[in-house]
């Protein structure tokens, strides 16, 4: 027994609307905005971008502080307080073992 005699067109789900045969549309939601859509930068992001800018000027490294720690190592001026490094190396071993996981 035979079902169907001929090939099986979709339609849509209000049953009204033939959707094998639509034709393609010539402007596509996704692609052109509409001419509603208004983007408004307020003073805020304007200020964030300018940090931005300035942040990147800014150097990373003391190149002044790296010179002169260089100079008082080979010069022998420069001492380990071995009680100061002691106590930043417990500091951040609690900072990272106490640490939220994430």
């Amino acid at each position: 027994m035979k079902i169907n005699s001929g090939p099986i067109k979709p339609i849509a789900p209000n049953g009204l609307q033939d959707v094998g045969s639509r034709a393609p549309t010539t402007r596509d939601s996704t692609t052109a905005p509409a001419a509603r859509d208004k983007v408004d930068i307020n003073s805020v992001a304007s200020q964030l971008h300018q940090l931005e800018r300035v942040l990147n000027d800014v150097s990373i490294v003391d190149s002044a502080r790296v010179d002169a720690i260089k100079q008082a190592i080979s010069s022998g001026q420069f001492k380990v307080n071995s009680e100061v490094v002691a106590d930043k190396l417990l500091a951040s071993v609690k900072e990272h073992i106490f640490a939220p996981k994430r």
